[in-house]
């Protein structure tokens, strides 16, 4: 099934990034512009502290 919001999406990202050539820095950059001077506050907030998980903690043993 497929979605046409999501196609949509997808279609602008496309559009932004092939204006700036597909680079990365510069598409970044741009967001930035944006998020600065659209007029909506925006809030940073601190990064969450991550647990490890019973998958993460066998990482690296070997299987028996």
């Amino acid at each position: 099934m497929r979605d046409p919001i999501v196609e949509e999406v997808r279609k602008t990202r496309c559009e932004h990034a092939q204006r700036f050539g597909f680079d990365l820095d510069a598409i970044c950059e741009d967001l930035r512009r944006i998020q600065r001077t659209c007029g909506h506050p925006v809030v940073s907030l601190p990064p969450k502290e991550l647990k490890p998980t019973k998958a993460s903690s066998r990482r690296g043993k070997p299987r028996n």
